[in-house]
């Protein structure tokens, strides 16, 4: 490996940390009654032997329709290949867990395996491979957040987490993006950072503060030039019918409204307080029922403008989603004018690091943080941690004739029983 000028020297430095480590991460992919599962590590390879039903019957788990007696069952990982559950095709492996009267299918799978089917359904892997990039580590920041050995599961896949489409969302740009960040993460204060982020901040970023009432020193309102909606604005009209019975649900009922304005604005223009004025009275709606109110009526983020004539309220706005953190569209418009991913999160997370994740330690259970750079400083080199971690090791065995470091697995699950990868036709 070619290394950048310096690096050998401040490789050096990184010889006695630990190393990027694997990294387990839990999955909830599929809950219902009942649940198809195929073994096979391919579509082509599968057979009426490695394609089972599982349901639940008085609590325990049935399997081809005969009880296994255990409420767990585990399928370890297909070497280099796949398993099929309810259709879709994932990679590592699967616990199933009876919980009441349905099925629970979990997949346990490497972080960096799931950042590959996470990256493509959160960010167009086609456009600039910077943006991707950063993408990759603040998706993975977000899930090692996550990782709770106490828990039954660490994420969903759904956008109430992050969406997590398996082998099917794969491609070769972002699994690109997630090999050349890997172990990678956001960090501050020596803690994995609230990688928040959002579809386009619309010109301004928002604070954490100004959105959930948290004061997170990264997570700061300012201008973003690059988020391409505050040169096109959207544009929302609706009947003053629908917004009285939208109001109505928010508790707000003066009957025909007259007026309805912003009456107190954050920063970075999203609105904070709503005034409404109808023939009753008025009344102020505020926080996140204000938003509610303006998601209701379409708005696709709380930077907005009103104006009400005598039958509709015009909705005049910029952004998508809360603002907070990364905006991808902006991380698009500056990787389209040359900006690297470090550049990118030392942006939209001033003040935050980056950070390779490492082995747990036994009287700490989950992700770890190793070496670590300041996103300003690695920004400006034009290399993270990882890298130079990459090149410690190297050195160490280039110059000691040894690997520096070894391989191993955080999986801290429990071993419930296994189900086999074929089982006998009398079970």
């Amino acid at each position: 490996m070619r290394l950048p000028p310096a690096l050998p020297i401040l490789a050096f430095a990184l010889l006695a940390a630990p190393s990027a480590a694997a990294q387990n991460v839990r999955i909830l992919i599929a809950s219902s009654a009942a649940l198809s599962v195929n073994t096979a590590p391919s579509t082509a390879l599968s057979t009426s032997t490695t394609r089972w039903n599982i349901g639940v019957r008085g609590g325990k788990l049935t399997l081809g329709g005969q009880d296994t007696g255990s409420e767990v069952l585990s399928l370890p990982p297909n070497a280099g290949g796949t398993l099929e559950v309810a259709g879709h095709r994932y990679r590592g492996g699967l616990t199933v867990r009876a919980v009441g009267s349905g099925v629970q299918a979990i997949n346990v799978v490497d972080i960096e395996d799931y950042l590959r089917g996470v990256v493509p359904a959160e960010m167009p892997p086609l456009w600039p491979q910077a943006a991707v990039r950063a993408q990759a580590i603040i998706a993975r920041t977000y899930a090692a957040a996550r990782i709770n050995p106490a828990a039954p599961y660490d994420l969903c896949a759904t956008t109430q987490c992050q969406v997590y489409g398996g082998v099917a969302k794969e491609h070769p740009l972002s699994d690109a993006a997630v090999l050349s960040t890997r172990a990678e993460v956001v960090s501050s204060g020596g803690k994995l950072a609230d990688t928040y982020f959002s579809a386009d901040s619309g010109g301004y970023t928002a604070s954490s503060l100004e959105a959930w009432g948290r004061d997170i020193s990264y997570l700061r309102a300012q201008p973003d030039p690059a988020s391409p909606s505050a040169q096109k604005p959207w544009v929302i009209v609706s009947a003053l019918g629908t917004v009285q019975e939208v109001a109505a649900r928010y508790g707000v009922r003066l009957g025909k409204l007259s007026a309805l304005s912003v009456s107190k604005a954050s920063t970075s223009g999203r609105v904070m307080e709503l005034n409404l004025v109808g023939e009753l009275g008025s009344k102020i709606l505020a926080g996140a029922n204000a938003g509610g109110f303006l998601r209701s009526l379409g708005a696709k983020s709380s930077k907005v403008r009103l104006s009400v004539d005598s039958a509709a309220l015009t909705l005049t706005g910029s952004g998508s989603g809360h603002g907070v953190g990364l905006s991808q569209w902006g991380a698009r418009g500056m990787a389209q004018s040359g900006k690297s991913d470090l550049a990118l999160l030392d942006f939209y997370y001033p003040g935050a690091s980056v950070s390779v994740l490492t082995e747990s330690q036994a009287d700490a259970p989950g992700p770890q943080l190793g070496p670590t750079l300041p996103l300003s400083v690695a920004a400006r080199r034009g290399f993270g941690p990882a890298l130079m971690a990459s090149a410690a090791e190297q050195l160490h065995s280039d110059h000691l004739g040894a690997p520096a470091f070894s391989p191993f697995d955080l999986a801290n699950l429990a071993s419930p029983p296994l189900f086999p990868m074929s089982l006998p036709a009398d079970l």
